[in-house]
């Protein structure tokens, strides 16, 4: 088949005798990653809507497009967005086919400027009747024009100033009937005086007796106050002096620690009406600790259970943003000054970093791509899967985001940014599923592994004593993810699908936030967990 151009009035064919190239429609990229397919989806579009013509029914792999409609003879890359090349731009002739985008646009200015001539048609129309009875403001409220001259007819201003003192009166009488009232309450005091009072007499009493029953009022309500902290469940009072009740409900060590977190988080958290922030704070806290459902706190905190959802993603997002700096990764020097004694006999002072992935159960997405996603094929159940790195002295360093459960150890390591940590020279000691020497190498670090056993009968004795040293070490990473486990149950999940969402414009889903803040408050409990 003899390759045509498909522009407009232009007639070139393929021939031996030039240099002319013809270029295929583009194509829209589907395995590769999301950005090559929208750009490549888009090329395609610009390319058809640059050419100008009906191609229903045809055949669009046969569409070419000669080098006489590029500028420099030849198409862009797809990822040369900016290129005057990127798609057909000279000698592209005309299409009487397409329709001008002016004369649309005076078309549907027709319509409009009918549709604003009938809207004035119904605002003349409706002048001429009288107003609604509640639209006092209104003109036409009562009849104001062409009322001739009589005796007989009042003034609107005139019928105005009547209503007024009708008001007035009204309004002077109910006062006095309030101040009777009040009079009749002080009746017992006034016998007791001797003598008739005046009125200025009888209104001192008044003042005074209404000021003494306000003192009795407010002193009643803080009373009463006092009465309803005392009975408020989980309020300051509630763990006060208790440090059993902060480390079951909570997980925090002490009481002390709870203040000095609220302290902290409290001019940022969100204020509720029918739950203070001191138990909103608390009301998370459980959730994380405990991995409560909404109906139990629901009524545990007498609100309803979208109260307790929503309350525990708006405090989840403040926590997140305030706590993550708990997560850090320290410097060089402060990691080789308080290096464990284990890890010096074994490694020097060159280790950094202790890498490792837990997953954690969520339920079963009705989205079919979804679900492959988070298939783990370890776990056999829908996942989610975290990195998390801990120093030699048993800090957490770093947690990534939440990743899917089928994404294996070393996309996550090399994607979630975590190799941006990583020195020359530094020692990074993860298991046998971290095939990432390779990447680390780049940034001339080093990685240390388990030796592998595939294909070998019986492992060298090298390999053997080098196995035995760094998994005598490497498990410090699977007691800091037992224990964070431990302290903050909602990481054995299952989580509910909703937390994988990103909702009201949120920057991340609240399974990320929770990931991060649950290792902040394990680092806050215990700082420093040295292992000798």
């Amino acid at each position: 088949m003899v390759n045509s151009c498909s522009v407009f009035k232009c007639h070139n064919k393929a021939n031996k005798s030039d240099n002319r190239k013809f270029f295929r429609l583009p194509e829209i990229i589907l395995h590769q990653d999301d950005r090559t397919r929208e750009l490549s989806t888009e090329r395609r579009r610009s390319w058809l809507a640059r050419l100008g013509q009906d191609f229903t029914g045809k055949n669009l792999s046969n569409i070419r497009v000669c080098s006489d409609h590029f500028i420099s003879g030849q198409k862009s890359a797809l990822y040369d967005r900016e290129n005057p090349d990127w798609a057909p731009s000279i000698n592209l002739g005309s299409t009487a086919s397409t329709p001008s985008p002016l004369v649309a646009t005076g078309r549907f200015a027709r319509r409009r400027a009918r549709s604003e001539k009938c809207e004035a048609a119904r605002v003349l129309l409706s002048i001429g009747q009288k107003s609604a009875l509640y639209d006092r403001e209104n003109p036409d409220w009562a009849p104001s024009i062409n009322l001739g001259s009589t005796a007989s007819t009042p003034s609107p201003l005139v019928a105005t100033g009547r209503f007024a003192r009708r008001r007035a009166r009204s309004e002077k009488c109910e006062a006095a009937r309030v101040l009777l009232s009040i009079g009749e309450s002080c009746e017992p005091s006034l016998e007791e005086e001797a003598g008739t009072s005046s009125q200025t007499d009888l209104s001192s009493l008044v003042i005074d007796s209404v000021f003494n029953e306000l003192a009795h009022v407010k002193k009643g309500n803080d009373s009463f106050r006092e009465q309803l902290k005392t009975q408020t469940p989980y309020c300051i009072e509630f763990f006060k002096g208790n440090d059993d009740k902060v480390k079951y409900f909570t997980g925090l060590t002490s009481f002390l620690v709870l203040m000095e977190l609220f302290g902290y988080l409290e001019g940022h958290l969100p204020a509720k009406v029918l739950l203070s922030k001191f138990q909103c704070l608390i009301m998370t806290l459980m959730k994380l600790r405990l991995d409560l459902s909404n109906v139990f706190l629901a009524y545990q905190f007498s609100v309803s259970t979208s109260t307790i959802s929503r309350t525990f993603e708006d405090y989840i997002h403040v926590m997140y943003h305030r706590m993550k700096p708990l997560v850090y990764w320290p410097d060089r020097e402060s990691l080789q000054k308080t290096m464990p004694m284990q890890f010096r006999e074994h490694f020097g002072k060159k280790c950094a970093v202790i890498i490792d992935c837990f997953e954690v159960f969520i339920d079963k997405p009705s989205n079919m791509l979804a679900r492959a996603e988070t298939w783990s094929s370890y776990k056999h159940h829908n996942t989610v899967k975290f990195l998390i790195g801990i120093t030699p002295q048993g800090v957490i360093s770093y947690i990534s985001n939440a990743w899917g459960g089928r994404t294996t150890d070393k996309h996550i390591t090399e994607h979630s940014g975590f190799l941006d940590n990583i020195l020359p020279g530094d020692l990074v000691m993860a298991d046998r599923g971290f095939d990432i020497a390779a990447s680390v190498g780049t940034l001339c670090a080093q990685v240390k592994i388990p030796a592998f056993t595939k294909g070998k009968s019986q492992m060298s004795p090298l390999d053997l004593e080098s196995t035995r040293k760094l998994a005598n070490v490497r498990i410090h990473v699977e007691r800091v993810i037992g224990l964070t486990r431990q302290k903050y149950t909602i990481l054995n999940g299952p989580l509910p699908v909703e937390f994988l969402l990103k909702e009201n414009g949120q920057d991340l889903p609240v399974i990320d936030k929770i990931g991060t803040v649950c290792c902040a408050l394990v680092n806050l409990c215990d700082p420093v967990v040295a292992f000798d």
